[in-house]
């Protein structure tokens, strides 16, 4: 008996312990969602959603080609029919992709065998997109896969169905390389946490591990023995590939394989028998794998390990409603304060919604939790393309995100691959902005040639209250304050004199009777006059001169009446401040 109990001691293991063993999803809420998103029924296999954290761009049902819209984050709820889309497109839209280090940037790959790059700006999109940044053209088959790399900047991979892979320096526009290694259609395609090692499924039930560099594949092995699509999602830099699939009696299926080693798996485990093509999501800050099937309503997540069995079942989000494909937001972009470590823009198989999904670790503190948040990537490229094409391997640039804040790239439109680097006119500007602007106060008439473009630019564009003043009058009054000399001898000369004068000699009187200081209320009622001058055309004729000095004479009455009046109340109040200061003695 007591041998008994000892054996049964040994045999138990108890309860593994993790910290991730309690997350649970949590649906948004109606307000929350993207109604009335008309989303398409051509993505196959593909998620036919991405996000980051400015976008999220969902392939739409359209008449004809293939189209998408890219919504800001916060414009939540019924979205309009009419929403501009990115149309450019002559096929279906199966594929999206986000740039890692630029959330302006989405690449799509088509039906119509190209990817485009796009250009997004802020704030979302205020009419039809049609003309792409860049047009790569090199497939000979619709392109099922679009993928970025996850450190060098500008390197874009993309499978067809043509059974290829090509390799792009988006910036330049120009194919690299073309990895012809595939029998069959290309499934998925994973990159390792460097970029140095490529994962591919296909068709000929191959699980595949390639050099991206070289064009070389390292590694071969028969991945899962069903007919329909298996789906591949590299660990990170553990060195693990996990693996999703059919077995030959279509029982779905996953497996942990090493990537140095493919003839038999670390871990092949039965899920269940449905008959949705289940796809992979890692985690690399939690080594969190989430598994997803299309027409599925719930999601399962897995813990990944470095010893056996590799692979621990958590626990599953449940809803009643069947999913078409997913988004997953990068991990810069999650909700540090409610303890989030994931989430997913659910798209609905059954109506036009998109769902965000949040994956939360059940914490009592809202402080920031340095266990649950390791630092991750950041959004700045660890090299360049010309670096990484030249062969050199490097990983992600890290950040903290202790702050708690969103973090979000802000970068100006790219250049097109046809344009040139350098801004041609760039010498021009800077030497028009370097040099001197210098004032002139002399009359229009006798500037001369001579001024430089810059003078007769600020001359012309910021002219000042003094030079309206010239324009207004003219040269028919000049010297007037001084020797009363007449500088024309017409009609309108001598009445536009008589009218400097009496308007001068009209303040001069108001100013005197007021028993204020003559240039104190002659610098307001000039000013006021000189914006209303500047405000309005110059009169020519005598007749409009006329009407000018008549307007201008009553404005000054009013002035008058308005001094006046001011001066009666200041009285007053004086007079009132008096008597209290009497009573209160």
């Amino acid at each position: 008996m007591l041998a008994t109990l000892t054996l049964k001691q040994n045999t138990f293991r108890g309860i593994r312990s993790s910290k991730f063993r309690h997350v649970y999803g949590k649906g948004a809420r109606k307000e929350n969602c993207y109604e009335n998103v008309l989303i398409t029924q051509k993505a196959h296999d593909t998620a036919a959603c991405a996000v980051n954290p400015k976008f999220v761009a969902i392939a739409v049902e359209v008449a004809g080609g293939g189209a998408f819209i890219v919504l800001p984050l916060d414009k939540t709820g019924r979205i309009d029919i009419n929403t501009p889309k990115v149309t450019g497109h002559a096929g279906p839209v199966l594929d999206l992709k986000w740039c890692p280090f630029n959330d302006n940037l989405i690449a799509s790959g088509a039906d119509d065998c190209t990817i485009k790059l796009w250009h997004i700006p802020d704030g979302g999109l205020k009419a039809n997109l049609t003309e792409p940044l860049a047009d790569l053209q090199g497939h000979q088959r619709r392109v099922s896969i679009v993928e970025w790399h996850p450190t060098a900047e500008n390197v874009l991979f993309s499978a067809g169905y043509d059974y290829q892979i090509l390799v792009w320096d988006a910036r330049r526009g120009v194919l690299m390389q073309t990895l012809d290694l595939h029998t069959d259609v290309i499934y998925s395609l994973s990159l390792n946490r460097d970029g140095s090692r490529m994962a591919t499924t296909s068709r000929d039930k191959r699980l595949r591990i390639i050099d991206p560099l070289s064009g070389k594949v390292l590694q071969e092995g028969l991945c899962h023995e069903g007919s329909k699509a298996c789906k591949a999602v590299y660990c990170g830099d553990m060195g693990l590939v996990f693996t999703t699939g059919f077995s030959r009696f279509s029982d779905r299926q996953y497996g942990v394989w090493d990537e140095k080693n493919l003839n038999t798996p670390l871990r092949l485990d039965t899920i269940d028998s449905s008959s949705g093509v289940l796809t992979p999501f890692y985690d690399h800050d939690t080594r969190v794998v989430f598994v997803a099937g299309k027409g599925d309503g719930n999601i399962r997540y897995y813990e990944i390990t470095d010893s056996p069995p590799y692979c621990h079942f958590l626990s599953q989000y449940i809803s009643g409603e069947p999913q078409r494909g997913f988004g997953v937001m990068p991990k810069r972009g999650c909700k540090v304060s409610q303890c989030e470590i994931f989430r997913f823009y659910k798209l609905y198989a059954t109506k036009a919604i998109c769902e965000p999904i949040s994956m939360i670790v059940p914490r009592k503190s809202d402080q920031f939790q340095p266990d649950l948040y390791p630092d991750t990537a950041s959004p700045t490229p660890a090299m360049s393309a010309e670096e990484w094409f030249a062969g050199t391997t490097r990983g992600p640039v890290l950040m903290s995100m202790k702050t708690g804040m969103t973090i979000k790239t802000h970068r100006p439109l790219p250049l097109r691959p046809t344009e040139s680097s350098s801004d041609k006119n760039a010498d021009k500007k800077y030497a028009f902005l370097s040099r001197e602007t210098r004032a002139d106060y002399r009359p229009l008439e006798v500037k001369t040639s001579s001024s430089t473009d810059k003078d007769l630019k600020t001359s012309t564009n910021l002219d000042t209250k003094f030079q309206a003043l010239q324009k207004l009058w003219g040269c028919n009054v000049k010297n007037m304050g001084d020797n009363k000399e007449q500088c024309s001898t017409n009609s309108s000369g001598i009445e536009s004199e008589k009218t400097y004068t009496s308007t001068k000699n009209t303040i001069n009187k108001m100013n005197i009777k007021s028993g204020d200081s003559p240039h104190k209320l002659t610098s307001y009622a000039m000013q006021e006059k000189e914006i209303e001058i500047l405000e309005k055309p110059s009169p020519k004729t005598e007749s409009e001169l006329r009407r000018a000095y008549t307007a201008q004479c009553e404005e000054l009455k009013l002035l008058r009446r308005q001094l006046i009046i001011k001066d009666r109340r200041i009285h007053e109040l004086e007079d009132q401040l008096n008597q209290f200061k009497t009573h209160h003695k």
